[in-house]
């Protein structure tokens, strides 16, 4: 996966603060969800905070002990998230993710961000077409790989970092207007304007990583 900046000061976030934020799968648009009863913690301790009189609003904070992580308590087999996230006290980025069988996209602001599709056809068994996914997101230290090869450290008199996260909504109703939802013309080259701009890092070109062979489905994502 992509890391992306969103704006200027995001930019300058993703390099001096070296975290990386991961969402993966699955909700339909913005709600007032309850993160005591939908989400839970996987590492950070106190560092993980959940707020606000209903439970909508939950934090993550990064410090040079440790980062921080969440996860939904339940599994999915297919839906679509709606979340606004904002880090550290810089914009809000509204995300969409949508998981079904045959892709899986990320959107920031209604614009597609990414697009994971499902190569099973070519001969390729990465994607997680039959298990159940949980929602992920976590903030954590990267600065030996993540910004710019590791070029960029992280400040740390700036910590402790903190991410915020609210108005989530999960979707996976199976009669969903979202699984036939695809990339138009438009929308694919919007997301190749971003990627040019605002990705840093993606797997599929990292040969330091990958020094003997990508992985097979990078050949393919290229195209999207």
């Amino acid at each position: 996966m992509g890391i992306l900046s969103i704006g200027h000061y995001d930019n300058v976030l993703v390099l001096k603060v070296a975290m990386m934020v991961v969402a993966m799968v699955s909700s339909t648009a913005y709600g007032a969800g309850n993160f005591h009863n939908e989400f839970e913690s996987t590492f950070g301790g106190e560092r993980v905070r959940i707020s606000g009189p209903s439970s909508e609003q939950l934090s993550l904070s990064l410090d040079q002990s440790s980062g921080s992580g969440f996860r939904s308590k339940k599994e999915y087999m297919f839906g679509r998230i709606d979340m606004q996230m904002k880090f550290v006290a810089v914009t809000l980025l509204v995300l969409l993710l949508l998981y079904i069988c045959h892709r899986i996209k990320v959107f920031g602001r209604r614009t597609p961000l990414r697009v994971f599709r499902n190569y099973e056809n070519k001969g390729i068994s990465f994607f997680p077409k039959h298990q159940p996914q949980r929602i992920y997101a976590s903030l954590w230290e990267a600065d030996d790989w993540a910004t710019q090869g590791g070029a960029v450290k992280t400040d740390w008199s700036k910590a402790p970092f903190t991410a915020y996260y609210r108005n989530f909504n999960i979707d996976n109703s199976p009669n969903g207007k979202w699984r036939t939802h695809d990339l138009d013309a438009n929308s694919r080259k919007r997301m190749k304007w971003v990627q040019k701009n605002y990705m840093i890092y993606d797997y599929c070109t990292d040969w330091k990583r990958f020094s003997q062979a990508f992985p097979p489905e990078c050949k393919h994502s290229k195209a999207e």
